[in-house]
Parts: structure tokens; C-alpha cells; sequence
């Protein structure tokens, strides 16, 4: 195989890694898992996790789940929906998974979240806003919340 042909190949790869990503990003709140991800793109489930790992430095999984919290950090910050109807709109279909990887990734429950933010970012433009609130997974959690031993 020559060093072209590979090269083609990786950034074939890279434009279906970007699919997923796409799909995700467009399709949070849907019903979606590795393996309906990875037929969309004619790979198998882990061979997609491995690859979208190595590209994206998370998991299909973690990324899905960062973008629903990211939602779900803005619709909670608006202060209208109670955090089961925000559980629900952004496409988590448990109430203590979604408050579990909310904790995880944002350091304080959602209830916490929405109390302490509600109408923070009144007056921001909404892409300032994005890229302040925007969560990192574990940058705002605790120090002792990185320990998994």
C-alpha cells in the first residue's frame, strides 16, 4: 500500500468520523447508540468507538453526552423547564443518568446549575454565551470526582 493511498484513506476515514460527529451534533436529543452510528457510516461499532477515540480524544458516547448536558446547560439556565422536562428535551430517557453525568461533567447537580444560573447570561450574544458556559468534560468537577480508583 503506498503512502498515498493511505493517506486518502485516513482522511476517507476522517470525513466519516466527521459524519457521526455531524449527526450527533444535529441529532442529540434523538434515540442514538454506537451501533446505529457506526451502520450509518458501514463500520462496526468498535472499530467506530476506537477510531472517533483516537480523532476526538472522547468516546461517541462521551461526546454525545457532552452535547446533551451542553443543551441541557442552556435550557436550564433559562429558568422555564424543571430538570426532568430538560432530562427529557435533550434526549436522555433517565432522570438519574442524565444528573449523574451532569454532576460529572458540570461539578454541581442540574437543580444546583439552574438555581445558581438562571438568567446568568442575559444580555450575552448567544455566541459569547456559548463559548462561556460551553462544558469541558471534568474542568469545572472537583478534583476528587477525577478519581476513579
Amino acid at each position: 500500500m503506498s503512502t498515498e493511498s493511505a493517506a486518502a484513506g485516513h482522511l476517507a476515514e476522517l470525513r466519516l468520523l466527521r459524519r457521526v460527529r455531524g449527526r450527533m451534533d444535529r441529532e442529540y436529543a434523538q434515540p442514538l447508540d454506537v451501533e446505529s452510528l457506526a451502520r450509518g457510516v458501514n463500520m462496526s461499532a468498535g472499530h467506530l468507538s476506537r477510531r472517533f477515540k483516537a480523532a476526538y480524544g472522547e468516546s461517541p458516547y462521551a461526546y454525545l453526552m457532552t452535547r446533551r448536558i451542553e443543551r441541557a446547560m442552556a435550557l436550564l439556565r433559562r429558568g422555564d423547564l424543571s430538570v426532568t422536562e430538560v432530562c427529557f428535551a435533550v434526549g436522555c430517557s433517565s432522570l438519574g443518568t442524565f444528573s449523574t453525568r451532569f454532576t460529572e461533567l458540570v461539578g454541581m447537580s442540574p437543580s444546583a446549575y439552574r438555581a445558581r444560573t438562571a438568567d446568568t447570561a442575559a444580555g450575552l450574544p448567544s455566541c459569547m454565551e456559548k463559548n462561556v458556559t460551553r462544558p469541558i468534560r471534568n474542568r469545572e468537577a472537583p478534583a476528587a470526582s477525577l478519581d476513579l480508583a
